[in-house]
């Protein structure tokens, strides 16, 4: 088993990166492979709604490296992502990789234990955590618990390390997730049967 997070912020090895470390830290105790993949510096651009993707197998048209991450997340069992706090939100960058990997990939997300984790100075961690729940939910996800909101706090570099409780949530969101993916991995129950979609517009 294997988790991908994604590291939204600018700063490869900034205070996201660590929180996300402290995270993947639980899920290599407890055997489950972990990789922190950094987007926040990527050159992306938003989704052109072009429906390229949906005759060409979930592939983008754009090609600036978000095809090649989302065949890992899409091959991973577990997701997790990190963002620092922008305007009491997910920064511009994470946006526009969120937006186009989940309209390329969502039939794959069905099911797949997901969390998310913020760095935030002082506030907007709630939006923040929000706005990344909206792409976990609408594409059946399962949401990992954790004891408080996932958020940490910190602004210079290091700085989440003296928030201890927020280093203790992420970690129990890397055990909380380890626990997940054991249990799915020993269940026999079948998945839910998928119905087709039904889209209804509400102007006729």
């Amino acid at each position: 088993m294997n988790v991908i997070a994604i590291n939204g912020s600018p700063h490869p090895k900034g205070n996201t990166y660590l929180a996300l470390s402290e995270a993947c830290a639980e899920l290599d105790k407890a055997g489950i492979s972990s990789e922190i993949v950094n987007v926040g510096n990527l050159k992306l651009t938003g989704c052109r709604a072009c429906g390229y993707c949906a005759s060409h197998g979930g592939k983008c048209v754009l090609d600036d490296g978000l095809n090649e991450i989302a065949e890992k997340v899409k091959a991973a069992d577990g997701l997790i992502v990190g963002s620092p706090v922008y305007y009491a939100g997910i920064n511009g960058t994470l946006k526009c990789f969120l937006d186009r990997l989940y309209y390329t990939s969502s039939g794959s997300m069905r099911l797949k234990p997901a969390a998310a984790l913020v760095v935030l100075r002082r506030a907007g961690g709630l939006d923040t955590v929000e706005d990344i729940y909206r792409f976990f939910t609408i594409s059946e996800m399962i949401v990992t618990p954790t004891r408080y909101w996932p958020a940490v706090h910190g602004r210079t570099p290091g700085e989440v390390t003296e928030d201890g409780e927020g280093m203790q949530i992420a970690r129990n969101i890397g055990k909380n997730m380890a626990y997940l993916l054991k249990l799915k991995a020993a269940s026999d129950i079948p998945l839910p049967e998928l119905e087709e979609k039904i889209s209804t517009n509400f102007i006729r």
